[in-house]
């Protein structure tokens, strides 16, 4: 990221977010986005996720410059390349674990959209709560099911925004443990938000965030230049 502005809101209600953030990240680092409420570390999260545009600045992952592509690309290189687990889980009542994990890999043409499914759910240990539906599934198994989602596709990079912010100490351990193992095995980038400073200190780099800007670390403001 070089430069990145954002501001949400219209009118008088405008608010500017992100006040020139730039930063580089390494592919296979895990980093921690700290800050108080309202610092901007989920809007920053989701601008580099290409979930919201920036105003102005550029954003680039592995190379590509994703604050140039349409929505329809946009849409397919996040499909693709990033893995995305929120707070709530958003996972769909009606469907199984299995379908939930499933039906975004079929919108986007894999034929083994369900076998991948499953290696994903045994992988997070859900290999018994297949036909379960989100109801019938604890906060911490849901998650699990949100996660295993996220890396269905093999993202290159896992986002992920206070996961742990609706569970119990010990389901949000567990999950925390979870990923961090699967980042392991994968070598992919983790980029996570969170309040726990502990959790944060369990990353490669913590990049804490106040009122839009990074603060202290200058290892965090390495401009993209090479």
């Amino acid at each position: 990221m070089r430069d990145v502005h954002l501001s949400l809101g219209r009118g008088a209600a405008r608010v500017h977010i992100l006040k020139g953030i730039s930063l580089e990240i390494g592919a296979g680092e895990a980093i921690g986005l700290v800050g108080p409420s309202g610092s901007g570390k989920s809007t920053l999260l989701m601008t580099m996720a290409g979930l919201e545009r920036p105003d102005s600045g550029q954003i680039a992952i592995g190379g590509e410059r994703i604050d140039h592509l349409g929505e329809d690309a946009l849409a397919r290189f996040r499909g693709e390349r990033i893995g995305i687990v929120f707070q709530s889980f958003h996972l769909i009542p009606t469907m199984t674990a299995l379908e939930n994990v499933a039906i975004p890999l079929e919108l986007a043409g894999r034929a083994d959209a369900f076998a991948t499914a499953k290696r994903e759910l045994v992988g997070v240990g859900l290999g018994e709560r297949l036909s379960h539906y989100p109801g019938q599934l604890s906060g911490g198994e849901q998650q699990r099911v949100a996660l295993a989602r996220a890396l269905a596709p093999d993202p290159r990079i896992l986002v992920a925004d206070e996961p742990t912010g609706n569970l119990d100490e010990a389901s949000g351990s567990k999950i925390i443990d979870l990923m961090f193992a699967l980042k392991r095995e994968r070598g992919g980038t983790l980029v996570l938000v969170t309040h726990d400073s502990g959790l944060a200190a369990r990353c490669d780099r913590m990049i804490r965030l106040r009122s839009g800007l990074i603060e202290g670390a200058p290892e965090a403001r390495v401009e993209a230049a090479q």
